[in-house]
C-alpha cells in the first residue's frame, strides 16, 4: 500500500465528507483524520507554496516538528497549528485547480484543500460560535438593504471618516485601511421598478412567446445595493441583443460570506431561498446570468452540495442553469456571431484582471475574446487580488493580503492600459485603492462602447503608474 514519508496512508478510508449535507461533515474524529491526511500530502508535494499564506505556514509548522525529531510529517499538527493554516486560507480555490490529486483529475486521493478548510471552520463555528467579525461580514445584503437609497450619501460620508473606520476596526475587526464598497444612491431593485422593467416582466410572464430569448439576472447583493453598474449594464447589453431579462425580486445573498465564516446553516438558508425564487424561471428554460465570479462559483459549485431532501433536485437544476455573465456573453453572443460589432466609442488597450473564482470554474477569462471582438487590445492579468470574499477586509490579514496582491497590481500597472477591467467588485476596490485608477466590470465597458448604456461614461486611465 502506498504511504507517505510520515507513514500515513494518503488514500481516504472512504469518500471524504466535503458536503455540509453529509452526515460525517460535523464529525470531529472524521475531520481530524481527513485534515491530517490532506495536510500530509500537501506537505510532501509543496506545489502550492506561492498561492496563499496557508501553505508556507503549513510547511513551516510541519518542518518544525520534523527538525525537532518529533514527527516524520503532518501527523503531530495540533489544534493551534490547524487553526492557523485554516485561517490563512482565503479560498481563492486555485490550489484545487492546480492539484493533481483531486477527483476532477481522477486521482484516488480525492484531495480538496479549500473544502477541508471550510469544513474545519464550520466545525469550529458550530463548537465556539460564529465570531462577531464573521457575523457582520456575512451579511452584505442586509447592510445594503438598510443603507442603499436615501441613506447612502450619509453612510458613505461616515464610512469615509478615518475615526469611524478605526472604531470599526477595533470593535469588529474590519480593516480601517481596506476601501469599503460604497452604498448605491439607487439600488438595482429600485432602478428595475423605476425604469418600468418590473411591469414589462409581469406582462412577459402573462404572455409567453415561443422562441423568445429569455434570461434571469442575478445581480448579487453587491450588484443590488453597492456597485449596481455591472447589473444595469448587463441588462442593457442583453436587451440590446434581443433578450427579455427577468429579475427574481426575493433573491438574497449567495451565501458565500457566511460559508467563509463557518456559518453553514445561514449559508444553507440563503441557498434555499435563491433556489426557491429562481427555480420557477429555470423550469421555463431560462439561464441565470451572474455578473460576480464569487457568486457564480458559489451557485454553480456549492449549491448542489448544500441542499438535500426535497430541495436537492431543484438545487441541482438551478446550479446547472447558473452561468457567469461574461461566459454567457461569450458563448451566446460572440461565438454565435450575434454580438454587435459597431462601437460608438473605441475601447483602446485594456488590462483585464482575471479573478480566481472565474479560473476556479475553469472558464478562465471569458471577457477577453469578447473585448477583442469589439476592437480592444487586451492584456490579461491572471493574478489574485487576495480579497476573495471577506478575508482581505479583515484587519488581521490586510497587510498579508496586500503582499499577495502585488503580482496583480504590478501586472495592471505595467500593462500601461487605457482602462482597467475586472469582473470582481472587490478586486476593483483593491485595484483602485492601490493604483489610484478605477477598475470597472467588462460589461460596463462593453455597454459604453456599444452606446447602449444609460449610465455615466466609463472612465479609462491615460497611463498606468509605474
Amino acid at each position: 500500500m502506498e504511504t507517505l514519508v510520515s507513514g500515513m496512508d494518503p488514500n481516504p478510508k472512504r469518500k471524504p465528507a466535503y458536503a455540509p449535507t453529509d452526515e460525517r461533515y460535523f464529525d470531529p474524529v472524521d475531520l481530524d483524520q481527513e485534515i491530517h491526511r490532506i495536510l500530509d500530502v500537501c506537505h510532501t508535494c509543496r506545489m502550492c507554496l506561492p498561492y496563499c499564506p496557508s501553505f508556507p505556514d503549513l510547511f513551516a509548522r510541519v518542518d518544525g516538528y520534523i527538525d525537532r525529531g518529533e514527527a516524520k510529517g503532518a501527523e503531530k499538527l495540533d489544534e493551534t497549528d490547524i487553526k492557523s493554516v485554516v485561517d490563512n486560507c482565503f479560498q481563492c480555490k486555485l490550489c484545487y485547480i492546480k492539484c493533481p490529486y483531486t477527483e476532477d483529475e481522477g486521482h484516488p486521493w480525492l484531495l480538496d484543500f479549500p473544502r477541508i478548510m471550510l469544513r474545519e471552520k464550520a466545525q469550529r463555528a458550530r463548537r465556539d460560535g460564529v465570531t462577531l467579525q464573521d457575523q457582520v461580514l456575512g451579511e452584505p445584503q442586509l447592510l445594503g438593504m438598510l443603507t442603499a437609497g436615501e441613506l447612502a450619501p450619509i453612510a458613505n460620508f461616515v464610512n469615509a471618516k478615518s475615526l469611524v473606520r478605526k472604531g470599526a476596526e477595533k470593535t469588529l475587526g474590519i480593516s480601517s485601511k481596506f476601501p469599503l464598497p460604497t452604498f448605491a444612491e439607487e439600488s438595482f431593485p429600485s432602478w428595475w421598478k423605476r425604469t418600468g422593467r418590473a411591469k414589462k416582466q409581469a406582462a412577459a410572464e402573462e404572455t409567453p412567446i415561443e422562441g423568445r430569448l429569455e434570461v434571469v439576472i442575478f445581480p448579487t447583493c453587491y450588484g443590488d445595493y453597492n456597485t449596481t453598474g455591472p447589473a444595469i449594464a448587463a441588462v442593457e447589453v442583453l436587451e440590446a441583443h434581443g433578450y427579455t431579462v427577468f429579475y427574481a425580486d426575493d433573491n438574497t445573498c449567495c451565501g458565500m460570506p457566511n460559508l467563509d465564516g463557518g456559518d453553514v446553516p445561514r449559508a444553507q438558508e440563503k441557498a434555499k431561498q435563491n433556489v426557491k425564487v429562481l427555480y420557477p424561471h429555470v423550469a421555463k428554460g431560462r439561464k441565470v446570468v451572474i455578473p460576480g465570479p464569487t457568486c457564480s462559483y458559489m451557485m454553480t459549485k456549492e449549491y448542489p452540495e448544500m441542499i438535500d431532501g426535497v430541495g436537492a433536485e431543484h438545487a441541482g437544476a438551478v446550479a446547472a442553469a447558473c452561468i457567469d455573465l461574461m461566459k454567457f456573453v461569450d458563448l451566446e453572443l460572440r461565438r454565435t456571431k450575434k454580438l454587435k460589432r459597431e462601437t460608438k466609442k473605441p475601447l483602446g488597450k485594456v488590462a483585464v484582471q482575471a479573478p480566481c473564482h472565474l479560473r476556479a470554474q475553469k472558464i478562465a477569462y471569458p471577457s477577453a475574446p469578447v473585448l477583442e471582438a469589439l476592437g480592444a487590445e487586451v492584456e490579461v492579468v491572471a493574478e489574485c487580488s487576495a480579497v476573495d470574499g471577506t478575508w482581505g477586509m479583515k484587519a488581521q490579514y490586510y497587510e498579508t493580503g496586500r503582499k499577495y496582491a502585488q503580482k496583480m497590481l504590478r501586472g495592471m500597472r505595467e500593462s500601461e492600459a487605457e482602462m482597467y477591467l475586472t469582473d470582481c467588485p472587490l478586486s476593483a476596490l483593491r485595484i483602485h485603492h492601490e493604483t489610484g485608477k478605477p477598475a470597472v466590470h467588462p460589461i460596463e465597458a462593453i455597454a459604453d462602447a456599444l452606446g447602449v448604456s444609460s449610465q455615466k461614461p466609463v472612465i479609462g486611465v491615460k497611463k498606468a503608474e509605474t
